[in-house]
């Protein structure tokens, strides 16, 4: 079992920058893969990005390429979603998420979540 934690959300400026972090519990955390996803009020849960257990693999959906940044620590059971040059349409509560593989997490699938944080993006 892996229970998850996010933090770091919050209200910020279009153009600012905010830092996701995700916490979690239970020894295997380099097992697995994180992925972050974002849900908009009225829309879908969409993928945002991922990172393998070692970190030296991510991936991120389009529309976040350049300007978010997956990392993680295993040391510290932690996952980082740094979000610069942030848009009012990034306005969402975000999740992570984990699971043995990465390509799982990109279609959406995940055995775990956590409870997600808001994050307000104002213009």
């Amino acid at each position: 079992q892996v229970q998850l934690g996010e933090s770091g959300g919050g209200l910020v400026q279009a153009g600012g920058s905010l830092r996701l972090s995700c916490a979690a519990s239970g020894r295997t955390f380099s097992m697995y893969a994180m992925g972050w996803f974002r849900q908009a009020p009225g829309k879908e849960r969409e993928f945002v990005g991922g990172i393998t257990g070692s970190g030296l693999t991510t991936s991120y959906a389009d529309s976040v390429k350049g300007r978010f940044t997956i990392s993680r620590d295993n040391a510290k059971n932690t996952v980082y979603l740094q979000m610069n040059s942030l848009k009012t349409e990034d306005t969402a509560v975000y999740y992570c998420a984990a699971d043995p593989g990465l390509s799982r997490l990109a279609t959406g699938r995940g055995d775990y979540w956590g409870q997600g944080t808001q994050v307000t993006v104002s213009s």
